[in-house]
């Protein structure tokens, strides 16, 4: 049986502020709606809150960064409690045993946040604002090719469609990979993601390939782990508009279509070129002409649905220059 399919349900890490529980300093929560409205029937959360286990409870003091030789300190804000190796420890812990396909952490936050953490001075003045936060750092040095965001930056619609669609590619490796598969299960598998793969990064499309290729010759592990790298670094590269249009001719392509709806799909492409429609647009017109068994491989393509069509992602039209 192959394993893998596009419908693999994934596993997101999440500050559980973010789904609405009360777990904030304050004793309120950060309620995120497309986290909780939108993403949720899709995905599995993994409820992470790094105060509440390290002990900390809820109403509590704050929390900073604050300057040091060694590097930041967590320390509480009035009292100047050091809580730096307690939670240095719990995000060792949390990394090791962490198997999810995305990470959604708390924005600004001094244990969570992932862009603009403040570190302050002894005086209370920001010395840097380019930091991470303390347990948040710790995973990522540990996943460094895990999807990772924060819900702040998920309100644009680039980044968040980049987000969804790793977390979901990632999802189907892991589904992949935890099965019991053979090789034509990879082959498959790298197949049905190579248009996606090619959107974002040809050269490791390729080297992915090849070790494909060498998947009945090499030990298991080392090709499951040397193909996973591959696939997974891919995805981190940003898909362009110069590669998404590449992938579309070439999908235009291998589809048997009269002159009259070639034509007007290679004008619609242009479209997209031009930044007047959005990607939705093109890839909903391939997806509709790709019928039959001819159109087979194009339609099985996860680049046409790479996360559930619910979502309403690619929806935006592509900034130009």
């Amino acid at each position: 049986m192959i394993t893998g399919r596009p419908d693999a349900r994934p596993r997101v890490a999440v500050s559980s502020c973010l789904l609405g529980e009360l777990v904030r300093y304050n004793g309120g929560h950060s309620r995120d709606r497309f986290l909780t409205d939108a993403l949720d029937p899709y995905v599995d959360w993994i409820r992470i809150c790094p105060e509440m286990e390290a002990g900390l409870g809820t109403p509590r003091e704050t929390l900073r960064l604050e300057a040091a030789d060694d590097g930041p300190r967590l320390r509480t804000r009035a009292t100047h409690v050091d809580l730096t190796d307690r939670m240095r420890a719990l995000a060792a812990e949390r990394a090791a045993a962490l198997d999810v396909d995305g990470y959604v952490f708390k924005a600004k936050s001094p244990t969570c946040g992932i862009h603009g953490v403040p570190v302050y001075r002894a005086d209370g003045t920001p010395a840097d604002r380019r930091n991470r936060g303390l347990f948040a750092e710790t995973i990522i040095a540990a996943h460094p090719l895990l999807p990772v965001e924060d819900e702040g930056r998920l309100h644009d619609a680039l980044l968040r469609e980049s987000f969804v669609e790793r977390v979901f590619a990632h999802a189907r490796l892991r589904a992949l990979l935890a099965g019991d598969w053979r090789p034509r299960d990879l082959v498959a598998f790298h197949a049905r993601h190579k248009m996606q793969l090619l959107a974002h990064d040809p050269l490791r499309y390729r080297q992915a390939g090849r070790v494909v290729a060498e998947a009945g010759v090499r030990p298991h592990e080392e090709v499951a782990a040397a193909y996973a790298a591959l696939f997974r670094e891919a995805l981190a590269s940003k898909a362009t508009l110069g590669r998404n249009v590449n992938v579309l001719q070439h999908a235009m392509g291998m589809l048997a279509l009269d002159p009259t709806r070639r034509a007007d799909l290679a004008e619609v492409i242009e479209s997209y070129r031009a930044g007047v429609v959005p990607l939705s647009v093109p890839t909903t017109l391939l997806r509709h002409h790709a019928r039959g068994e001819a159109a087979e491989y194009v339609r099985d393509q996860t680049y046409f649905s790479p996360y559930p069509d619910d979502l309403r992602l690619r929806n935006h039209v592509p900034a130009l220059g």
